[in-house]
């Protein structure tokens, strides 16, 4: 008997809403009919759908044979289906959930298929993969890329205003089903527009001996206005670790002026912020020739070029720390704690040669050496003839209207569960690639999932993308955002992909992510071909090169990432390529669109649809399947290594009467919840939506359970004890740990129990929340108290 086969015959129709805040509207309507061949459709709707029901119908008359070989059809009829049924319910579930997107496998398998429920049908995964790959376009990348770096386009002026325009117009003509835009007004802060911020040499009595010439338009937005003057010190990267070789050298910053290169793993926020921890009275930061390249002749800095960056340590409006800025006239204004005191600068290379050249003092480390020529390496803080610096910075304040863009597609399982991308759209500079990589991904990819709706595929999950404003001042559109809306994300965003500065190279990946989805990129770059090694997916040339296990980082302050995970508890992800040798151009007047080009010897398209690819082969894993996967038990291997570190320390903190056995205690509950959590997904049934939102519910929250409870998030807004920032931190834990050895008169055990007290908690909320009902927690700890 021939198998009779199921084929998805799908009916399309599409609306374009005529309201001014709403895009296309789309639907899709399915039904499954059974054929024998699907090339024959009209002529097996004719004839006998079976053998079987042929074989009857030609011996209908034999009356002595009917009723024994009806019988026997019957039976076999019943015994297929039943067969056939259990097949499909037990072993396309197991097939599918177990290998649906785990490797190159799957694409054999088809992919994970489910079948979408009530009403409809949906796509393979494989074959949603290959239908993004055909969608997916270079052209349109460059584009993009081409126009959004054409000008200066800040917050506010003309040039962002029309850019923000064109992006929702872009929007618009796309079949998506809802696109809208919200307003907000931000403090954000300019160059003062008559006086200009300056740099002099003084003499040893205190007269100006000479006026260093500064670019006016160099600033760093949310410096303290005002004058510092003293001595000069050399602090190389302005890391925790550099002020701490000075304060053990004997040399003080107080009072002083200091000197940092740009780089070093920490941003402008943190080398002004410890600058002012030690007491220095102001902050000049160069780029270094040792750390970007400076020769114009080889796609480098000219040596009159400075780079800038905000210097808030924090995001958003500093002026509405932890809440929105929707109503910004009604609330009175707060100063957040992460505003600095002092004033900065960034200085180009061959204005911190004129400054370095003159200082003298204890010879530096040779670490610490940049290639500034004819610069020897000295760390101050005297300069010769009895000199002193002298700074001052004249920027003001402005309220600036700011408008967030805002395109979706709905889901049609479960609406109101969002996958997040977002990109980027202002920059001081031309910003090819602040903005313009990122923003011309996030259309492309809002184009290529747009059609795929149009061609059948149907996400479980909505879509939304969403076109950021004021990022160049510190994310600022984007927590705005999330203020506003914070008390309900943690039940509605499943995840948050940045796309800022996603292409600066085409040869080293980097994901600064979340632990909770580490898997799903680990699928993900065994699906996607690497852009400069052909034939070569990103998995087995990072194998190549070291192990994929290079790849992952943590989140850090500036990313556009970093908010949603260490502020409102959503997993997110920043991904993008890079190479050895730095990108020079990034927050400077040269980054345009043509550099980035050269630098990728013309590949800047090609490079990008891969980023796109590989993003969306993540959020279709998203969209598609009816189980989250996220990494849940990520966070138990995480405190592990802390709990290594406890371990080590145990007899010095017993002595204290102190106990790491509460930690171990949350750290297990933990474990043994994740590990319950997913054994039950593994045994249930996935087809019922019922079960598989309730599990996808809980799976959301995971991150949101680690935002410490026990702190305001006014004063401490990044309150994650993993990602977040100050005292209630693993890292904080983790460093005051080290002081027991390193530093016993500074161990403050008051401190530590409270810091202590506040992780476990966080740690056993997390394990509570994820076993489910109160009758599953049994929290009989006991402990030195």
């Amino acid at each position: 008997m021939d198998t009779t086969r199921a084929r998805l015959r799908q009916s399309t129709s599409v609306g374009v809403a005529e309201d001014d805040e709403l895009g296309g509207s789309q639907r899709v309507e399915m039904s499954f009919v059974t054929s024998e061949e699907e090339d024959e459709e009209e002529e097996e709707a004719a004839r006998p759908s079976s053998d079987i029901t042929a074989l009857v119908r030609q011996y209908r008359h034999v009356h002595q044979r009917a009723g024994l070989l009806l019988c026997v059809c019957v039976v076999v009829v019943v015994f297929t289906s039943a067969f056939l049924l259990a097949y499909a319910v037990f072993g396309t579930r197991y097939q599918c959930y177990q290998e649906g997107g785990q490797g190159e496998e799957d694409e054999k398998q088809g992919g994970g298929a489910y079948p979408y429920a009530e009403g409809g049908a949906g796509l393979y995964l494989g074959e949603l993969r290959v239908m993004m790959k055909r969608l997916l376009q270079d052209e349109d990348i460059v584009n993009t890329v081409s126009r959004v770096s054409r000008a200066d386009h800040p917050p506010g002026s003309s040039e962002g205003t029309s850019l923000a325009s064109e992006v929702l117009q872009r929007f618009r003509l796309l079949p998506m089903d809802h696109t809208w835009t919200e307003s907000l007004y931000a403090t954000l802060q300019f160059p003062h527009r008559s006086q200009r911020s300056s740099l002099w040499l003084l003499d040893s009595a205190g007269w100006i001996s000479e006026q260093i010439p500064l670019n006016p338009s160099d600033y760093c937005p949310y410096s303290a206005a005002g004058s510092a003057t003293g001595c000069l010190v050399y602090a190389n990267y302005g890391r925790p670790e550099d002020f701490k070789w000075l304060e053990g050298a004997g040399l003080s910053v107080a009072g002083c002026v200091v000197v940092m290169r740009v780089g070093g793993g920490v941003t402008f926020a943190e080398k002004v912020w410890l600058v002012q921890r030690s007491g220095g009275g102001g902050a000049l930061i160069y780029p270094d020739p040792a750390d970007l390249p400076q020769d114009p002749r080889r796609l480098g800095l000219n040596a009159h070029t400075a780079v800038s960056e905000h210097v808030h340590l924090g995001s958003g409006d500093p002026f509405t720390p932890g809440f929105p800025s929707f109503n910004h006239s009604q609330f009175p204004p707060i100063q957040s704690s992460g505003l600095p005191l002092i004033p900065a600068l960034p200085i180009s290379s061959t204005v911190a040669a004129k400054l370095l050249s003159q200082l003298s003092g204890a010879p530096c480390p040779p670490s610490w050496r940049g290639r500034l020529p004819y610069v020897p390496c000295a760390v101050g803080p005297e300069l010769s003839a009895g000199r002193r610096v002298s700074m001052s910075v004249y920027n003001v304040m402005t309220p600036v209207l700011l408008n967030n863009i805002f395109s979706s597609l709905e889901g049609r399982v479960e609406p109101d569960h969002y996958i997040i991308l977002g990109a980027q759209r202002d920059s001081l500079g031309p910003g090819a690639v602040k903005s313009g990589v990122g923003t011309a991904i996030l259309l492309e990819l809002a184009r290529t999932f747009s059609a795929m709706v149009k061609n059948g595929f149907s996400p479980r999950r909505s879509l939304l993308f969403v076109s950021w404003d004021a990022g160049d001042f510190g994310n600022v559109g984007a927590t705005e955002w999330l203020e506003g809306y914070l008390s309900m994300l943690h039940l509605k965003a499943v995840a948050y992909f940045s796309l800022d500065q996603a292409v600066i190279g085409d040869d080293v990946l980097s994901a600064y992510t979340s632990p909770l989805l580490t898997d799903l990129l680990d699928a993900a770059i065994r699906q996607v071909e690497h852009p400069k090694h052909l034939g070569q997916s990103i998995h087995s040339q990072a194998e190549r090169e070291g192990g994929s296990w290079r790849i992952i980082k943590p989140l850090y302050l500036n990313s556009g990432a970093y908010s949603f995970t260490a502020f409102a508890g959503v997993p997110a992800m920043e991904l993008r390529f890079s190479e050895e040798r730095a990108y020079p151009f990034v927050n400077t007047p040269l980054d345009s669109a043509s550099r980035l080009q050269e630098v990728l010897g013309g590949r800047l398209g090609l490079t990008g649809r891969s980023l796109g690819e590989l993003v969306g082969e993540m959020v279709l894993r998203l969209a598609h399947d009816h189980i989250l996967p996220l990494r849940i038990t990520s966070y138990a291997d995480t405190v592990l290594q802390f709990s290594a570190q406890l371990n080590r320390h145990s007899a010095e903190l017993q002595s204290r009467g102190l106990s790491p056995l509460w930690v171990f205690s949350a750290r297990g509950d933990y474990s043994r919840a994740a590990e319950t959590l997913q054994g039950a997904i593994e045994y249930s049934d996935l087809h019922d939506p019922t079960a598989a939102r309730y599990y996808n519910t809980r799976i959301m929250r995971v991150e949101y359970y680690f935002l410490s409870q026990y702190v305001s998030v006014v004063e401490s807004p990044f309150r994650h004890v993993i990602h977040g920032r100050g005292d209630l931190t693993l890292s904080a834990l983790s460093e005051h740990l080290t002081l027991l050895t390193s530093d016993p008169e500074r161990f403050d055990e008051k401190h530590f129990r409270r810091q202590l007290a506040f992780f476990t908690w966080t740690l056993q909320g997390a394990a509570n929340a994820l076993k489910g009902g109160v009758w599953s927690i049994h929290n009989t700890h006991t402990g030195t108290h």
